[in-house]
């Protein structure tokens, strides 16, 4: 049976994000968004500042996000609650719909939002390093001595927003990098593939082909990559060998990876949309909505209108 969950909202949009921030706080000025198609955006924020304890909407965001959380609240990401008591980092990215609860008398900390062609713009690797750490738990626990590092990255990030030295954005993504690299100290060190070897490299290209396809905005788009095949011949590789490569990399299979992130988005679908199972199916990539019937039991334990009801 699955449980009352927030209604899924519209994408906010970076334009959304600035809209509703300015009508709350008119001093801050609103960025030039039109270059945002050719080199990306950043900014950051103090959460003391910007941020209120009013819950956000549940929603999927068009833009990476990288928060200093300090205190306590709840987030709401895809179909799991996460309690943070204390300090944390939070990370969140346009595939998953998430909010935040803050039970804080008052938030504090600090976050920096992007969006993916700012970080693709130089350093491909950290790009691809986030995208394979956030989706498996966003929230990376901090100590007193990280968290003092981390506020230092923070406000030397803003120093360099309010600068006007001609390579600050360079100089920013690499204190993104800096960010990355404190949150991968933090993980076991099996969790942490290097980069540095064609398996991890493939395994990289794969993983962000698979992503790249999520989330399903609307009931017309449908899954072009489907199957373990699919991707080997978008990557130009055979499939054997990509098999091999995942699975040294991650322990998990390539088909697995990938039944994992249809599930993923199926359960996102049925919890909040109001589209119909059939439709659910077809975007998913299952031609006939029995097929997804049994896929969706075998992963899950129950068939798709079991689950939403």
């Amino acid at each position: 049976m699955a449980q009352e969950v927030n209604p899924l909202t519209k994408n906010e949009t970076l334009e959304d994000f600035y809209n509703n921030l300015t009508i709350r706080l008119p001093e801050i000025p609103m960025p030039n968004l039109g270059l945002i198609n050719d080199i990306g955006h950043f900014n950051v924020f103090n959460r003391s500042i910007v941020c209120t304890n009013m819950p956000s909407a549940f929603s999927r965001r068009d833009f990476y996000k990288i928060s200093l959380i300090i205190g306590d609240g709840i987030l709401h990401y895809s179909d799991k609650q996460i309690q943070i008591n204390g300090k944390a980092l939070l990370f969140t990215n346009p595939n998953v719909p998430y909010s935040w609860e803050s039970t804080s008398p008052k938030p504090n900390g600090y976050f920096c939002l992007f969006t993916e062609n700012f970080i693709h713009h130089r350093n491909e690797t950290l790009r691809e390093s986030l995208l394979w750490k956030i989706n498996e738990n966003p929230v990376i626990h901090i100590d007193d001595e990280q968290e003092e590092t981390l506020k230092d990255i923070f406000s030397k990030m803003i120093k360099e927003m309010d600068g006007d030295y001609i390579h600050k954005y360079d100089l920013l993504r690499n204190y993104v990098q800096l960010i990355a690299h404190e949150a991968l100290k933090v993980l076991p060190k099996g969790n942490i593939f290097k980069l540095n070897n064609a398996s991890a490299r493939l395994t990289a290209q794969f993983i962000e082909l698979l992503e790249r396809q999520f989330p399903i905005g609307a009931t017309e788009h449908v899954l072009e990559l489907k199957t373990a095949n699919d991707f080997a011949c978008r990557l130009l590789v055979h499939v054997n060998h990509l098999n091999h490569a995942v699975k040294e990399v991650t322990g998990k299979t390539t088909s697995e990876h990938i039944a994992k992130r249809i599930i993923t988005e199926a359960v996102a679908l049925l919890k909040h949309t109001e589209w119909n199972i059939s439709q659910i199916a077809y975007c998913l990539g299952f031609e006939y909505p029995a097929n997804f019937n049994i896929f969706f039991k075998r992963q899950m334990g129950s068939t798709p209108k079991s689950f939403r009801n």
